[in-house]
C-alpha cells in the first residue's frame, strides 16, 4: 500500500511583483502555529470510478482561481508580520493517488481508505507550498465507486468558506445550468414567555447570562477541564493519534417531523439526538448507574447567514460576508439522563431547547473573541493559540454543522453519492461534524482509535434518534 504523485504539468501565470500580499488573519495564525495545526477533510463519494483526466483540470480552472490563498504560502515579511504570498502552483505536489492491492472487497477498501485518511489527517501540510491537497481513491467502497478527499488547512478559512469554495466547483446533476439550492432558514424557534419582551428584563438577562457563560468558559479553558470519561481519554498529544471515522445518517424530513411535534429548532433536535446518543454510549461503557459529565464545544458561524455566498465575492476586501475564519464556540454541558429521565427520550430535547435559548441571550462568543485578540496583542499569537488548544483539550468533544445542497451534484462529471467532512488536528477524543445532502443529514464521528468504540457509538446515535422519533410521534400535536 502506498501513494503516488501524478505527473501533471500546469503552467501558471507569473505573479506580478507589485501585487499586494494579504496579511494572515489572527485566527489563521492560531490554526497554523506551534500549538495547533488544524485541517478540514472534505470527502466526496462518487457513483462512478474516479477519472483523474476529468478531475485535474477542475483544480486549475475552477478551484485555484476562487481565492488567492489557494495559490499562496504563509511567510514573514521584513517586519516579522505573517503574510499570504502568491506562488506558482505545481499541481503534481498537491495531488496524490493512493495505491492499494487490487481485487479486494468494498468493505476491505473501506478500512484501507479510512486508515489512509486517518494517517493523512495527523500529518502537517508542508508550509513550502499552498496549504491544501487532493487525494483520489480509485477503489470501490461501500459508499461509492470512488472517493475524492480535499485536505484544506483551517488557516485558509473556516468550514463555511471552504465548503462554499468546493460547492462552487460542482454542478447540479439534473440540470447543470441551474444553481444548487440549499435548505432555507426554517429553524426559527417559537418560544413561550416574553422572548426578550420587557427591555429592562431582557438587558438584565443578557448581562447575567453573558457573565455566567464567559466566566464558566474561561474556567473550562484554563483550570476546570473535564475529567477522564468514556469519550475523553485526556491523553497528551491526542491530535497526533489515529482517528477512526464512523457515520450515522438521518432523514431531514424525520427531524422536521420531530420539530413540528415538540417545538424548538432543527438544530435543537439535532443537538438533542447527538447528546442523547453520547449519554447512551457513556451508560453502555460505564458503570451503568449514572451518566458521566462532559462538555461540548459547539461551533457557530458568526456571519449570521444560512446559505452560501459566491466565494469570489466573499474574497473582496469590502465583502458584506467576508472569506476567512468567522466563527465562535459555545461551551455546552452535555445534558444528563439519570433516574426516571432515562425512560423519557424527549426530556433531553427539552433540556437542549432551554439551554440553547439561554445561550442565545449571551455575548459569550464575542467576549471570547475579544479575549483572544487582547492576548494576541499583549502576549503574542502563540499564547492565544495555546489558549485555543487548552479550550479544545479541556472539553470532551466539539460539534460542527454545515448545510449541503438539496439536489444531487456532480464534481467534474462524477455524480456525488454522498459527502462528509471532518476536522483533524484537534486535541479531543471525539469530534462530531454534520452536513446535509439531498434530504439526508450525515453525522460523522471522528473518534480516538483504540479508546472509543466507534461502532457502538454509531449504534447509540441511531438508537437515540429512533427513541426520540417514536416518542415525538406519540406526542399530541
Amino acid at each position: 500500500m502506498g501513494s503516488k504523485h501524478l505527473a501533471v504539468k500546469v503552467e501558471k501565470a507569473e505573479i506580478g511583483e507589485d501585487e499586494e500580499e494579504e496579511p494572515v488573519s489572527p485566527t489563521g495564525k492560531y490554526f497554523n502555529s506551534s500549538a495547533l495545526s488544524v485541517c478540514i477533510l472534505a470527502v466526496f463519494e462518487s457513483d462512478v470510478p474516479i477519472d483523474d483526466s476529468q478531475m485535474l483540470p477542475l483544480l486549475d480552472t475552477l478551484f485555484l482561481p476562487i481565492n488567492p490563498r489557494f495559490s499562496s504560502i504563509m511567510i514573514k515579511d521584513e517586519r516579522g508580520v505573517q503574510q499570504w504570498r502568491r506562488v506558482k502552483v505545481n499541481l503534481a505536489d498537491h495531488v496524490k493517488v493512493p495505491v492499494f492491492p487490487a481485487g479486494l472487497s468494498p468493505l476491505v477498501y473501506d478500512e484501507l481508505v479510512h486508515d489512509y485518511m486517518s494517517k493523512v489527517g495527523t500529518e502537517r501540510l508542508p508550509e513550502s507550498r499552498p496549504l491544501w491537497e487532493l487525494h483520489m481513491f480509485k477503489y470501490p467502497t461501500s459508499h461509492g465507486e470512488g472517493t475524492v478527499m480535499f485536505k484544506l488547512h483551517h488557516a485558509l478559512g473556516d468550514g463555511y468558506s471552504l465548503l462554499s469554495a468546493l460547492f462552487s466547483c460542482v454542478k447540479r446533476t439534473d440540470d447543470p445550468s441551474l444553481p444548487l439550492t440549499f435548505p432555507g432558514n426554517s429553524t426559527a424557534a417559537k418560544t413561550g414567555g416574553g422572548g426578550g419582551g420587557g427591555g429592562g428584563t431582557g438587558l438584565v438577562s443578557l448581562v447575567m447570562n453573558t457573565v455566567r457563560d464567559f466566566v464558566w468558559g474561561l474556567a473550562k479553558s484554563t483550570f476546570l477541564g473535564d475529567g477522564v470519561n468514556p469519550i475523553r481519554s485526556g491523553m497528551e498529544g491526542i491530535e497526533f493519534k489515529p482517528v477512526e471515522m464512523s457515520f450515522a445518517t438521518f432523514s431531514l424530513d424525520d427531524i422536521r417531523q420531530v420539530k413540528a411535534r415538540i417545538g424548538g429548532t432543527v438544530n435543537d433536535i439535532i443537538c438533542g439526538i447527538i447528546f442523547a446518543g453520547i449519554q447512551l454510549y457513556m451508560q453502555s461503557v460505564g458503570d451503568g448507574s449514572k451518566s458521566a459529565q462532559a462538555t461540548a464545544l459547539v461551533l457557530l458561524n458568526t456571519r449570521f447567514i444560512h446559505n452560501y455566498k459566491n466565494p469570489k465575492e466573499m474574497a473582496k476586501p469590502d465583502a458584506e460576508f467576508p472569506w476567512g475564519n468567522r466563527f465562535g464556540f459555545l461551551h455546552v454541558s452535555v445534558p444528563t439522563q439519570d433516574g426516571p429521565e432515562k425512560n423519557d427520550p424527549l426530556k433531553i430535547i427539552s433540556k437542549v431547547k432551554r439551554l440553547m435559548n439561554r445561550k442565545k441571550s449571551s455575548l459569550e462568543v464575542f467576549l471570547t473573541a475579544q479575549l483572544l485578540e487582547t492576548m494576541r496583542r499583549f502576549r503574542g499569537q502563540e499564547v492565544a493559540a495555546r489558549y485555543i488548544h487548552s479550550t479544545l483539550k479541556n472539553t470532551s468533544l466539539s460539534i460542527s454543522n454545515l448545510i449541503g445542497p438539496k439536489e444531487k451534484m456532480s464534481l467534474a462529471d462524477h455524480p456525488v453519492r454522498s459527502l462528509h467532512f471532518m476536522v483533524v488536528g484537534v486535541p479531543q477524543s471525539l469530534v462530531i461534524t454534520m452536513v446535509s445532502y439531498m434530504g439526508k443529514l450525515k453525522v460523522t464521528m471522528g473518534t480516538e482509535k483504540g479508546f472509543i468504540d466507534a461502532k457502538l457509538l454509531t449504534t447509540c446515535m441511531e438508537k437515540a434518534f429512533e427513541r426520540i422519533y417514536e416518542a415525538a410521534l406519540e406526542e399530541k400535536p
